[in-house]
């Protein structure tokens, strides 16, 4: 029977594997081997640490096209001005996507992965929609503000938020011509969800009429350009209301609310306190708590599930988090550290949630970084307001904004941040592929060159021979990593890495497989050359099989799952 209850034991390398990938990005030799001597209890109280920020400013070194104009730390300019450089947008938002995933890449935070995850329930497109890339940086900010927070407050404060006030239409929402774009995404997608349309009109959940009225609460807040009206709670700049273009009148919905009449407002105060009355009414319906817990267990566990997971899992998940205030971290805590998580409530411990879920690309790029321990190049630069940048950070900038977010992301099917539809990313709603969708003939080539283009150091994804400025050295990794026991070894050093790389150990057949790699058809030839590696210094026979090997313990199919 799926349980709640949580694990107690010491986690060990299996598992700490799985809650490392679940919860964070990536994992690293050195963070694998200190969890794993930790209970669940104990890991989750590490994650939910705040993370430092690294990287602290979003830094573009380029001069705009248009304008020569080098504005640096530019979301720090007043007002963001000339016109944000209008001509540059684009190339922005996408520092502004590298800045949050190296501060990401940095360390081991349980934030960074629900940070995407509200993402994937307050949908924007960053680059379709969301306006300046100032607008997208305030997103970002207010979903890590409320990462540890409380659900029903973002979803009051993403209402006021300039990029899907842009984004959805509801700057263009007024009494007098109203639109319903983000109204019906609101109940459709952010909270309630539809449920089983009864009638013409009516989903269960809500009816169309509940979305016009939603419109008219929501009429009047509009975009706020200059970025100068501060939320007072978090101190990121929001949206504002126009007063006069607000519908005052009382909103009366269906009876899938009750029949609740909410009170129009006609000052500011007063329509925040019907915004607020509102969220308060759809948070209150025991279906919009379940919803969120469905979107939580597809994120972190798996994609499809029974009744009794329904019943055991979903439902008492929705019930503690309507009983703690819409508390995120609250319910995710419990969740990551149940039996269920570890498939531990039932007979068999290997056959329904370690290695369920196909890797996104960002998951995929983030882990093949830390677990060979790659060196980037430091974008670490602090905010100045005469700047002056540095080798390092055009280097970073060339790879992940040359090869990471123009090769191997649209190669393998994402643009971080920017989904092409407003329900997500496929795998978090496309039936019945969800998280598969991630792997498929159009992805596999990009996802295949990854480490081919690592080992090389030049893109093999789609620009043949481009310095990427980031290289992975697979000899001076055997010797010198610290994950191996024995490098001469073949059959030490497979398993060695199948046990860093793989959810579940891998049998002799395959490690013979791999094996099969160094040794050709003679069994002693690795250590051979190994040891003549360490006597000459000639490292050339021995870096042909390794790049090899590691090619092939990259690209094999366990490597795609977490």
């Amino acid at each position: 029977m799926p349980s709640l209850s949580p694990s107690t034991a010491i986690l060990g390398v299996r598992k700490a594997k799985h809650l490392l990938r679940r919860s964070c990005f990536h994992y690293s030799k050195t963070t694998l081997d200190y969890f794993s001597g930790l209970t669940p209890t104990q890991a989750l109280d590490e994650l939910v640490q705040e993370p430092t920020i690294f990287w602290e400013h979003p830094y573009d070194w380029k001069p705009d096209n248009n304008t020569g104009i080098v504005d640096n730390f530019w979301l720090h300019t007043p007002n963001t001005t000339p016109a944000d450089f209008p001509n540059g947008q684009f190339r922005k938002r996408g520092i502004i996507y590298g800045w949050w995933w190296y501060n990401s890449l940095k360390q081991n935070s349980l934030k960074h992965k629900l940070i995407f995850f509200l993402h994937t329930t307050f949908t924007v497109s960053k680059d379709n929609g969301v306006g300046k890339s100032s607008y997208f940086y305030d997103y970002l900010r207010l979903l890590d503000f409320y990462a540890y927070g409380n659900l029903k407050t973002l979803a009051k404060k993403i209402t006021f938020d300039n990029a899907m006030l842009n984004y959805l239409d509801n700057t263009t929402n007024n009494k007098n011509n109203p639109n319903e774009n983000y109204a019906r995404e609101f109940l459709e997608l952010f909270t309630i969800v539809k449920g089983p349309q009864i009638g013409d009109g009516n989903y269960t959940n809500y009816t169309e009429v509940d979305i016009q009225k939603t419109a008219q609460v929501f009429s009047g807040i509009k975009m706020k350009p200059l970025r100068d009206t501060l939320d007072p709670d978090t101190g990121i700049p929001m949206g504002f209301i126009n007063t006069f273009q607000h519908n005052s009148d009382p909103k009366t919905f269906s009876s899938a609310f009750g029949g609740t009449t909410i009170a129009g407002g006609s000052t500011e105060s007063d329509i925040h306190n019907e915004v607020e009355n509102y969220v308060d009414m759809v948070f209150a319906q025991s279906e919009t708590a379940k919803a969120y817990c469905r979107k939580l267990y597809r994120f972190f566990v798996k994609s499809e599930w029974n009744q009794d997971v329904e019943d055991d899992i979903i439902t008492p998940l929705a019930n503690q988090l309507m009983t703690s205030n819409f508390s995120l971290m609250d319910v995710t805590k419990t969740l990551l550290t149940s039996q269920h998580f570890f498939d531990e409530d039932d007979s068999d411990s290997t056959d329904q949630i370690i290695g369920s879920i196909v890797k996104n690309p960002i998951q995929m790029l983030s882990e093949m970084i830390n677990l060979l321990q790659l060196q980037l190049p430091n974008p670490e630069a602090s905010y100045s307001p005469t700047p002056s940048y540095t080798t390092d950070q055009i280097n970073f900038y060339n790879f992940h904004h040359s090869f990471c977010y123009f090769s191997f992301f649209p190669g393998s099917s994402i643009n971080p941040f920017s989904p092409d539809t407003v329900a997500g990313y496929p795998a978090d709603y496309q039936t019945p592929n969800f998280d598969r969708s991630w792997f498929s003939s159009n992805t596999v080539i990009a996802r295949y060159k990854l480490i081919e283009s690592f080992i090389s150091g030049k893109n093999k994804i789609n620009a043949p021979n481009t310095n990427i400025w980031v290289q992975f050295d697979t000899v001076d990794f055997v010797e010198n990593s610290g994950v191996f026991s024995l490098a001469s070894d073949a059959y030490t050093l497979v398993s060695d890495m199948a046990e860093l790389l793989y959810c579940e150990s891998i049998d002799n057949d395959r490690i013979q497989y791999f094996m099969s790699v160094l040794n050709d058809l003679n069994p002693s030839y690795w250590n051979s050359a190994w040891y003549e590696y360490l006597q000459t210094g000639n490292a050339v026979q021995v870096r042909i099989r390794l790049d090899a090997l590691f090619t092939k313990m990259l690209n094999a199919a366990e490597f795609q799952l977490m």
